[in-house]
């Protein structure tokens, strides 16, 4: 006499896949669980013996699986070794694609500047680098005419009105040839040109 085929059914979460087998009052009920295999068997009322063997689409952690016999059914809970949902109990169905979580690694260097790539060993710090080039930048002193424009521009900008005054108006009346800062001397009168000792002043167009 043939043995009644038992109905089983299945449905999952994010972390377990439940079998549900739909058999009534059964004993002597052995479950082995295989990384991808299941094999379940047990005694029916009948008599008859009831078993059933599952080849899993996906794997499973057989020390964190578990299983409840209830009056009506024996529900078996099967431990996803991936958070993947599964498209099919048995076979090898078509996974689907799977957005995997951000590295842990690359959320921490989230919070820092990011560092260029280097062919060498110990890449360098590049930030560091722009760091140390501005310091030298400022620590480098210009000589000759260009430190001569950066005092003028030094002492106009930190300078008051009248001094700001004096500079303006002496420059632009000497023809660029005096650069006062006192007022009190430049605000009497047109400057007057003074040219380089040995030199004589004479206007662009003669």
């Amino acid at each position: 006499m043939p043995v009644p085929k038992t109905r089983y059914d299945w449905y999952q979460t994010e972390t377990h896949v439940i079998v549900t087998i739909l058999a009534k009052n059964t004993q002597n009920v052995k479950i082995i669980y295989d990384k991808n295999t299941l094999s379940v068997s047990a005694l029916l009322p009948s008599g008859n013996d009831y078993s059933l063997e599952l080849d899993l689409a996906h794997s499973i952690v057989p020390d964190q699986s578990s299983h409840k016999v209830f009056p009506s059914k024996i529900e078996i809970k099967l431990k996803k070794q991936d958070g993947i949902r599964w498209t099919a109990l048995e076979g090898n169905p078509v996974v689907q694609n799977i957005v995997q979580p951000i590295p842990q690694e690359i959320l921490q260097a989230g919070n820092h500047p990011p560092k260029y790539p280097s062919s060498s060993k110990k890449s360098p710090d590049w930030n560091k680098v722009e760091k140390e080039i501005e310091k030298q930048e400022a620590e480098e002193k210009p000589t000759g005419e260009a430190a001569l424009n950066a005092l003028f521009q030094q002492i106009y900008g930190s300078g008051s009105d009248e001094v700001r005054r004096a500079m303006n108006k002496s420059f632009q009346e000497s023809g660029g040839t005096v650069l006062s800062t006192n007022w009190s001397e430049v605000g009497k009168g047109k400057v007057e040109r003074k040219p380089p000792d040995g030199m004589e002043w004479k206007p662009w167009n003669t």
